[in-house]
């Protein structure tokens, strides 16, 4: 093989076509290789259930998309994209019939955590406020390539010094901790544990108070939307602006390796053997399958540093077609395009089990069907659940397990189900390489493994092998739908190759 301009994008998830669509844009020459039959990665609508019902079959709810500062540059409702928002971004029933909730309006939250104990909605206020005034700043700290510089920049000069002390807390305080200090109520305690956990890192641990309050000051800027029609009208938009720049899609078409000569990448390999020239790859794939793919093309020291890199947690995804909506308790969840399903504080806590499958578990519920009606036939509804756990549990019938918890907070939810569809962590990686042993985060959320995704270097996006770039949500800033890692990884390719055309030219002129 030799080298030639072409581009490679391995994957056509979010991050894979983030990464061709900022390549197009400089006028490269790139190609999309997707293993399966239709892209989209993570990002999909199937009917899993019955005709008519429209599922999305991995990821459904979209707060990190609708606030993506790099989705934001593209004309993706030219292509079809409309966000659709539910009345509330989520609800947290208690077992008394209450719930407390997040919506997009600060102060209906205040209010909502203020009915069940008086001065917690008015604590949320004073913390919240600072941020959501300066949240764009707060946005390009979170929601930018590694390292983010800008964002952090004008956070410190609108909080000041005292102000920018406490974010940088926040990033190693337990949302246990947190929500202590902030609030004196069971309830708005248990509706922030909620939040936090979304992630692999439990309440307890270090950094899972930043998760939970990034979630929800998303809910108040830009809300817990979902594309009309089902999630692969995000996948459509993306693939339709990336072929109006030139760009293409090919599925059906499996990279099964990287090719290097002399350190420097010259193409792929795909469906067993069929070569394909490019001087440029960037892979929306795991470290684990970086390795398989590029094999001993990696030296050997960043290949351990890879096979370092921690999976999160399991995950059990349940699909519902429903003869009605869910007979919520809680008046404000039968409003919520998600309901956190755990009870109040020390029970959502209680379904972190030490080991095994705890009795109740806590549930992420979607109920999207409610705020667009194009998801299920007239009068019907869909509906999904998620839950966590260790990669070795035994999952067999754990779904009465997590109906039955549903059906404590909607009494006649049984009632209603027409069809289900299951999806264990087995059958989770089987449908997607990347989701490995089920774990929907892209890798674990811990700490360290938080701030240098995968390996601890300047640039995670680059790799040893000069042309090839990881862009997958195994780097910083991991993962969620938003695409940052994937125009990050482009930027970062972008600007080396542009260097290295400029060194030999200044060589030239100096002589």
């Amino acid at each position: 093989m030799t080298q030639n301009r072409q581009a490679i994008v391995i994957g056509s998830g979010p991050n894979g076509l983030a990464a061709a669509i900022t390549l197009a844009e400089a006028g490269m020459p790139v190609t999309v290789l997707e293993a399966n039959a239709a892209p989209g990665g993570a990002v999909a609508t199937e009917e899993l259930t019955l005709p008519g019902f429209r599922h999305d079959v991995f990821s459904a709810v979209y707060p990190a998309a609708a606030a993506s500062p790099v989705f934001a540059r593209w004309p993706l409702e030219r292509h079809g994209l409309a966000w659709v928002h539910p009345r509330r971004c989520y609800a947290h029933p208690l077992p008394d019939g209450r719930a407390a909730a997040l919506s997009r309006d600060l102060d209906e939250t205040v209010a909502s955590l203020d009915a069940l104990a008086p001065g917690d909605g008015a604590a949320w206020r004073a913390f919240a406020e600072p941020y959501l005034a300066r949240f764009g700043a707060w946005r390009d700290t979170m929601m930018h390539g590694f390292p983010p510089v800008a964002g952090p920049a004008r956070l410190l000069a609108g909080l000041g010094v005292h102000g920018m002390l406490a974010w940088a807390r926040l990033l190693l305080t337990p949302a246990e901790a947190f929500a202590t200090r902030l609030f004196d109520g069971d309830g708005a305690r248990a509706w922030l544990y909620g939040s936090a956990m979304h992630g692999d890192v439990p309440p307890g641990g270090a950094g899972s108070a930043i998760a939970a309050v990034h979630l929800n000051l998303m809910g108040h800027a830009v809300g817990w939307p979902s594309p009309r029609g089902g999630a692969a009208a995000l996948t459509s938009a993306l693939v339709g602006h990336l072929t109006a720049l030139g760009g293409r899609v090919v599925c059906g078409a499996r990279v099964t390796a990287i090719r290097a000569e002399r350190g420097r990448v010259v193409g792929v390999e795909v469906n067993g053997g069929e070569p394909v020239l490019a001087g440029l790859v960037i892979a929306d794939v795991t470290p684990r399958a970086l390795l398989a793919l590029a094999g001993d093309s990696l030296p050997a020291g960043y290949a351990g540093e890879l096979r370092e890199y921690r999976y999160g947690s399991a995950t059990l995804k349940v699909d519902w077609a429903l003869s009605g909506p869910v007979p919520w308790t809680a008046p404000e969840a039968r409003e919520a395009g998600t309901v956190h399903v755990g009870g109040d504080a020390q029970e959502t806590l209680a379904a972190l089990a030490p080991s095994g499958l705890p009795e109740r578990p806590f549930l992420l519920f979607g109920q999207q069907s409610l705020a667009d009606p194009t998801r299920a036939p007239a009068g019907r509804h869909t509906a999904w659940a998620y839950t966590h756990g260790p990669a070795d549990a035994d999952w067999d019938g754990y779904v009465e397990r997590v109906e039955a918890q549903v059906e404590r907070f909607a009494p006649g939810f049984r009632d209603l189900i027409l069809a289900r569809h299951v999806l264990p962590p087995a059958d989770l990686e089987r449908r997607n390489a990347n989701l490995v042993h089920g774990d929907v985060g892209a890798g674990s959320y811990a700490l360290d493994q938080l701030v240098f995704r995968p390996v601890a270097r300047l640039s995670p996006y680059r790799t040893p092998v000069r042309g090839l770039y990881l862009g997958s949500a195994a780097t910083f800033p991991g993962g969620s739908v938003h695409g940052v890692p994937g125009h990050a990884a482009a930027r970062t390719a972008l600007a080396l190759e542009r260097a290295r055309r400029l060194v030999p030219l200044a060589g030239r002129r100096s002589g």
